[in-house]
C-alpha cells in the first residue's frame, strides 16, 4: 500500500469516522428486515451477512465505483460514474441511502476541507451524488492514497452494518468487535479487486439484501431509514 502523509492520514480518519455528520447510523442496508424475519440472528450469521454485502454486494460495487470516481482526470468522466452508481442501486430506499449520503458527505467536506472540484461536482450533482463517488472525488483532490480510501471506506460499510446489527438482534461489544476482526480479509480482498474492476463489470449478486430493503419499505416497525 501506498504510504499516508500525516495530513492525508488525518483528513481520511475525519471522514470515515462514524462522528462525521452523514447520517450513516440510521440506516441499515435492509438488515432490520432481515433481522425481523429470522434470516439473521446469532454473530455467525451477522457476519456472514455482512461479509456477503462486503465481497459481492454493495461493498463491491462501491470499491469499484470509488476508485473510479478517483481516477477520473474530466469532469465527463466522472459524471458518467456518478450516474452508473446512481443506476446500480438495487431498491428505492438502497439508492435513497447512498444520495443522502454523498450529499451530507459533499455538503461537510466542502465547508470543513474545500476544493474547486468538490463545488463543481455539487453543482451538477445537488443531492444526487452516490456516496462512494463522493469520497473518491474527495480522496482525490487532498491527496489521499487510493487504498487507503478503499479499506477505510469499506471498514466504515462494514462496521456500521455490524453496529446495526448489534442493536437489532441484539449482541454485546465483545461479539461485535470478533465480527469487525474477521471481516478483515473479506475487505482486503474487495478492496484489492476494486482496482482491477473497470466500469462495464461492475456488479453484484445479493438478491437476498435486495429482497430485504424491498420488505423494508412497508416493514411496519421500523427503527432505521433503510
Amino acid at each position: 500500500m501506498s504510504s499516508v502523509g500525516d495530513g492525508a492520514l488525518y483528513r481520511l480518519l475525519s471522514w470515515m469516522s462514524p462522528a462525521y455528520p452523514v447520517g450513516g447510523f440510521s440506516y441499515s442496508h435492509g438488515l432490520e428486515w432481515a433481522v425481523e424475519a429470522g434470516l439473521v440472528g446469532t454473530a455467525e450469521q451477522l457476519r456472514a451477512w455482512v461479509a456477503t454485502i462486503l465481497g459481492e454486494g454493495s461493498g463491491r460495487v462501491d470499491a469499484a465505483l470509488l476508485a473510479a470516481a478517483f481516477r477520473a482526470e474530466h469532469d465527463r468522466e466522472l459524471d458518467e460514474v456518478a450516474e452508473l452508481g446512481a443506476a446500480l442501486r438495487g431498491t428505492r430506499e438502497l439508492a435513497l441511502e447512498s444520495a443522502q449520503q454523498g450529499a451530507a458527505f459533499l455538503t461537510i467536506t466542502r465547508a470543513a476541507w474545500p476544493h474547486p472540484r468538490l463545488d463543481a461536482f455539487a453543482e451538477r450533482h445537488a443531492g444526487e451524488a452516490p456516496f462512494p463517488v463522493a469520497v473518491g472525488l474527495a480522496a482525490a483532490a487532498h491527496g489521499v492514497p487510493l487504498e487507503a480510501a478503499l479499506l477505510a471506506y469499506l471498514h466504515g460499510l462494514g462496521s456500521g452494518l455490524v453496529s446495526a446489527g448489534m442493536r437489532l438482534i441484539p449482541l454485546g461489544q465483545t461479539d461485535g468487535q470478533r465480527i469487525v476482526a474477521a471481516l478483515e480479509p473479506v475487505i482486503a480482498g474487495a478492496a484489492r479487486r476494486a482496482g482491477d474492476t473497470p466500469l462495464d463489470r461492475i456488479g453484484a449478486a445479493t438478491p437476498g439484501v435486495d429482497l430485504s430493503s424491498m420488505q423494508h419499505e412497508t416493514q411496519h416497525t421500523r427503527l432505521f431509514r433503510s
